[in-house]
């Protein structure tokens, strides 16, 4: 593969991961840009890695690769009597690890969309979190 092609595959991943991760930082959450760019970046290097082009092998290391973000994952995620937190940031670092490896294999179509998704996701939830948080609070203040 020719160095042309190993730095736009790394460089999408590590520019898709510190989109979403920016989006975390942004937000105060406990992984951001650093953490879900490097875990990008790192899903796209273990798949670009891979000696030959071997439907097992690559299937073997994309099981690995997401059970082992999953462990990740799971270090965010926090509990507080009857809260969860960081859900969304788990999600967020699997997720960013998932097109990370799409942006390392060149499955541009599916980066592409999954990327965009993905951050629409982020913003558009947001919003609606807030309209909900913003209806049961004047519900609450209604019926006082």
């Amino acid at each position: 593969m020719a160095w042309q092609e190993v730095l736009l595959r790394l460089g999408v991943a590590a520019l898709i991961g510190f989109a979403i991760g920016l989006d975390r930082e942004l937000h105060h959450k406990s992984a951001g840009v650093r953490t879900i760019a490097l875990v990008s970046l790192g899903a796209a290097m273990a798949v670009m890695v891979l000696p030959a082009r071997d439907g097992a092998a690559d299937s073997r290391v994309l099981q690995g690769l997401v059970t082992g973000i999953g462990f990740l994952g799971g270090g965010v995620i926090l509990r507080h009597e009857d809260h969860v937190k960081g859900l969304t940031t788990a999600a967020a670092v699997w997720i960013a690890a998932v097109l990370g490896a799409g942006a390392g294999l060149a499955a541009w179509p599916v980066l592409t969309i999954g990327a965009v998704l993905t951050l629409g996701l982020l913003v558009l939830a947001r919003i609606a979190e807030k309209w909900v948080a913003h209806r049961k609070e004047t519900r609450l203040t209604e019926g006082q």
